[in-house]
């Protein structure tokens, strides 16, 4: 449970400061949409259990989506004409969960239809992620807006693998993350334990 401290803490913040609504609220959808969070889990759950990959990737696709315009599910939206969006960009190739969201997205529309935002849905499927892997459960701030823009090349600002350690603290520093969120988010990546212990000793 100690693991996941500053993990869960990192996540708040993004949550938090890198959304684009003032007025996130812990009960935003207690009239009008209730079992929203249920709902959610419920999808998460169900696709984790066919595929166990599932809660890592909605983890760095909410981190990817908050890290680049806040949390607003632009890396949710497609290409479109001569835009290339997020999504499509390479840094976001392997990320291979968009049908889970997809699918908790169309299971809440057939409930609540047109209440949820996206944006808070992949922030509920974040936590849930955490969750199911054996790590807290938070009460999730809601009511963030979906993001209209999406754009590959802002993708260039996303930590990128072969980063030594002083330009990844630079890159977390410029986003207003300490070096604990750092080593908490790198800690989601067992090919980054060389960089840890790097960072902790």
């Amino acid at each position: 449970m100690a693991y996941f401290a500053p993990l869960l803490s990192t996540f708040l913040f993004f949550s938090i400061y890198y959304s684009q609504s003032n007025a996130l609220s812990s009960n935003y959808y207690a009239k009008t949409c209730p079992q929203a969070e249920d709902i959610v889990m419920k999808v998460v759950k169900e696709e984790a259990q066919k595929d166990r990959r599932v809660p890592a990737t909605l983890l760095r696709m909410h981190f990817h989506d908050c890290f680049l315009r806040g949390c607003d599910a632009s890396i949710l939206l497609s290409s479109k004409g001569k835009n290339t969006a997020e999504k499509d960009a390479p840094p976001n190739g392997s990320l291979h969960g968009f049908y889970v969201i997809d699918g908790a997205k169309r299971a809440v529309e057939a409930i609540c239809p047109g209440v949820v935002s996206c944006a808070d849905i992949l922030a509920f499927a974040a936590r849930d992620a955490v969750v199911l892997s054996g790590g807290p459960y938070w009460n999730v701030p809601k009511g963030r807006k979906d993001g209209r823009i999406s754009r590959a090349s802002e993708t260039t600002l996303l930590p990128k693998p072969t980063f030594n350690i002083s330009q990844l603290q630079q890159s977390f520093h410029q986003r207003g993350l300490s070096l604990d969120d750092l080593v908490a988010l790198l800690g989601q990546h067992n090919k980054c334990s060389k960089k840890i212990n790097e960072l902790i000793s």
